[in-house]
């Protein structure tokens, strides 16, 4: 058995640059090595990073219809769709699948062990099982953490320089993602810790997105929205409720904000799609994903929106506005 999958990675990377002087001498038309993205949200929420990456390929000597092929596929956010095309992706053979977030890159490793999956932001990817360790991922599946259990406690203490008298917090969370659930955990440790009364509402699907908000409604002073591909979807809807609501949101990243949300602490994600890339680039040039270590977040971004804590009524002190990396007006 060993022998047989020993053979099919092999065959797998022949599938790359390899592969053309034969495919030419047999006077076919080369299959170009191909890349499957699966994109766990919308074109509207990450399509601006997915060119970060495709640039950043460019500059690596990759061309689109050149000497590379790319097979671009949306989930917007669904989990059933998120399965749909990693198996899709499997039986068009790509040679390696970028993905981000957690649920798609699980998705992906549960639908081959062989071809190679580049993750550009992963929340804790030891921690839910995605690999083995950041030195040694192990398997065929490696990438860029985004660490974002390790900066709740920033986001509390954040959410408590704008609001002071803060006391009550609701979690808006997706149980049905592996690392929204450690990151939940984690955001009701540290409030716990900060003595926050704590509730939580737990969605799986966009429809439950409403009647939790509806639940919320006078029992928190701000909500913390969890970050999964449920949420980037349907970040325009949870803002427009939060500010109906009247409650600040803290987020992890800026699209959320730009959308409306309060302000957001976390990982420069254009940054992570554009080195994800580098990642790419060394799999098509023959190394193998299980010994690339996966790299930590080197730029970390606050970003407020001025206009949504205007319409709050909040006074943000300017020490805080002095430190964002950008101020939404």
């Amino acid at each position: 058995m060993a022998s047989h999958i020993g053979r099919r990675t092999f065959l797998a990377t022949l599938g790359g640059a390899a592969a053309w002087p034969l495919v030419s001498r047999a006077q076919q038309p080369a299959k170009l090595p191909t890349i499957g993205f699966l994109g766990a949200t919308t074109p509207s929420a990450d399509g601006q990073r997915f060119a970060a990456f495709v640039q950043r390929l460019r500059e690596l000597g990759w061309i689109e219809g050149r000497n590379i092929a790319i097979e671009v596929r949306w989930a917007q956010g669904r989990s059933e769709r998120i399965a749909e095309i990693a198996a899709e992706l499997v039986r068009l053979k790509v040679d390696v699948i970028l993905t981000h977030t957690t649920p798609p890159v699980l998705a992906a490793k549960q639908a081959t062990s062989v071809i190679p999956i580049v993750f550009a932001t992963a929340g804790d990817p030891v921690g839910t099982g995605v690999v083995a360790s950041l030195a040694r991922p192990g398997g065929n599946v490696t990438g860029l953490s985004s660490q974002a259990t390790d900066t709740v406690g920033k986001r509390l203490e954040l959410l408590r320089e704008v609001m002071p008298g803060l006391r009550r917090l609701a979690i808006l969370a997706n149980i049905g993602s592996a690392f929204a659930v450690l990151e939940l955990n984690e955001v009701q440790a540290n409030a716990r810790t900060l003595g926050l009364e704590v509730a939580t509402f737990e969605i799986t699907r966009a429809e439950d997105i409403v009647p939790a908000f509806e639940a919320v409604n006078g029992h928190a002073d701000a909500l913390y929205v969890v970050l999964d591909p449920l949420m980037n979807s349907n970040r325009v809807r949870i803002n427009t409720l939060a500010l109906g609501a009247r409650l600040p949101t803290m987020h992890a990243v800026r699209e959320l904000v730009e959308a409306g949300g309060l302000m957001s602490y976390g990982t420069n994600w254009l940054d992570q799609f554009r080195r994800a890339a580098d990642y790419v680039d060394k799999i098509l040039r023959g190394a193998k994903p299980s010994e690339i270590p996966v790299e930590q977040p080197t730029k970390f971004d606050l970003i407020i929106n001025l206009t949504t804590a205007k319409a709050l009524g909040l006074d943000v002190p300017p020490t805080l506005l002095a430190r964002a990396d950008e101020v939404i007006e």
